[in-house]
């Protein structure tokens, strides 16, 4: 019987130094798929993965080791049904290739038997011909493809961010403060009006004469009817200031 779990996530930190090397894989213990649905229902059970208690099977790497040319072995921690051994697993490089994607990926293979029995899988039952149904040997199967992460930082003391920083303190932004513009509701101020203002006649408007003056002022009296007109006489005017002082003695 063949299977596979279509849930498996993980990350590889390949150092200089291959010893300082890490690799991690997680794997979804519900994603497990033998084209058999009933077959499925019962390896999820508690007779097999038990995956409501032990979701995840996960494998850590200890060291990593290159062993010939293109070959290494992986040793790490081995985590099934919350039970943990040591196992190793002998790795391939198929090839590191440009996908159609622009990504860089590096492809491994490899496959390690383990007894089953050594995680607490122990459930079986014996055939009518012999033997029992479920081997306790079981070959693991790696397919691996990696992928390298291309998002690196660069380093703070790099010449980009010394020329970018030199740039930020050469050419300061420039400030943005400005005047507050008055409120709509807010008049404006008004200039005081002065305490005496002398109007001055317009362009069109001719200023009257003094004989004009004149004229309106001795209209209405009696000797102004006998001045020509213009300018009253001197006579006319001792008259009327004699004509005063006379009535105002009738009147006496």
């Amino acid at each position: 019987m063949r299977g596979a779990f279509n849930d498996v996530s993980g990350s590889a930190d390949i150092a200089d130094d291959l010893a300082d090397s890490k690799a991690e894989v997680i794997i979804q213990t519900a994603s497990v798929d033998t084209r058999s649905e009933g077959r499925d229902e019962h390896l999820r059970s508690a007779d097999f993965f038990d995956v409501e208690t032990y979701p995840e099977i996960r494998f850590v790497s200890s060291a990593i080791d290159e062993v010939d040319e293109g070959s290494y072995i992986v040793t790490g921690e081995l985590t099934i049904r919350d039970m943990t051994k040591t196992v190793s697993v002998p790795l391939e490089l198929i090839g590191v290739e440009t996908d159609p994607y622009g990504e860089l990926r590096a492809g491994l293979e490899g496959s390690r038997r383990i007894d089953r029995k050594d995680w607490g899988v122990t459930w079986n039952t014996k055939l009518d011909s012999g033997g029992v149904l479920v081997s306790d040997k079981i070959t693991l199967e790696f397919e691996l493809s990696l992928i390298k992460n291309l998002a690196e930082a660069a380093p703070a003391d790099s010449p980009e961010t010394a020329v970018e920083n030199e740039a930020s303190t050469e050419a300061p932004a420039p400030s943005t403060e400005a005047t507050p513009a008055p409120k709509a509701d807010t008049a404006a101020p008004q200039p005081e009006a002065p305490e005496s203002v002398t109007p001055t006649p317009a362009a069109d408007e001719t200023p009257p004469s003094r004989a004009e003056g004149s004229r309106k002022r001795s209209i209405g009296g009696p000797e102004g009817r006998t001045c020509r007109r213009g300018v009253p006489s001197p006579a006319a005017g001792q008259a009327r200031r004699n004509s005063s002082r006379e009535t105002g003695r009738e009147s006496t």
